[in-house]
C-alpha cells in the first residue's frame, strides 16, 4: 500500500465512523481501521479499500483469497455471520456480507469501498502486483522494482 493510514474508531458513533469512511474515500488508498464496538470485548481490525482499488487488485489477482488464509484468526471470521440490518453512519451505509466476511460501504446508492480482513487485503495486493509485473517488459519491470524499493525505504522512515 503506497500510503499507510491507520485509524482507530473507539466506540464508534455516527460522526466518527462517517469521518473514517470519508477519509478512505478522499485519499483513494487503503486505510487500516480498528473498530472498538460498544459491548464487544475484542477490537475488529480491517482494511478499508476504495472500490476502484479493490477492482484493480481483483482484476490482476489470479485466484480468490483462500479460505482460512492469513488473518483467519479474526473474530469476525471465527463466528458464524449473523443476519443483521445495514448500519447507517451519516451518508454511508455498511452492508455486512454473510458469505466471505466482507462489509460493503455504500454512499448515495453506490459501493465506494469494502472492509476486508487485513490478511485478505495484503494477499490481494501482493497477488495483483506479482501478476501485473509478469506482463511488463524486462526494462519496465526493473524500473518498477526500483521504484517499489524506493517507496519501501520511504515508508520505513
Amino acid at each position: 500500500m503506497g500510503i499507510q493510514i491507520d485509524v482507530v474508531a473507539g466506540f464508534p458513533v455516527d460522526d466518527e465512523v462517517e469521518r473514517v469512511l470519508g477519509l478512505a474515500e478522499a485519499v483513494g488508498e487503503p486505510v487500516s481501521v480498528t473498530f472498538m464496538w460498544e459491548g464487544v470485548e475484542e477490537a475488529e481490525c480491517a482494511v478499508l479499500v476504495p472500490a476502484a482499488t479493490l477492482a484493480l487488485w481483483e482484476h490482476w489477482a489470479p485466484t480468490a483469497y483462500p479460505p482460512g488464509g492469513a488473518g483467519g484468526e479474526n473474530r469476525a471470521e471465527a463466528e458464524a455471520p449473523e443476519p443483521s440490518h445495514p448500519r447507517e453512519f451519516g451518508a454511508f451505509t455498511l452492508f455486512r456480507r454473510r458469505a466471505g466476511g466482507r462489509t460493503a460501504v455504500a454512499r448515495g446508492g453506490a459501493v465506494v469501498a469494502e472492509l476486508l480482513d487485513p490478511g485478505e487485503a495484503h494477499w490481494l495486493q501482493e497477488q495483483a502486483r506479482t501478476v501485473r509485473q509478469g506482463f511488463m517488459d524486462p526494462k519496465q519491470k526493473a524500473a518498477f522494482e526500483e521504484f517499489l524499493a524506493r517507496q519501501s525505504s520511504l515508508d520505513e522512515q
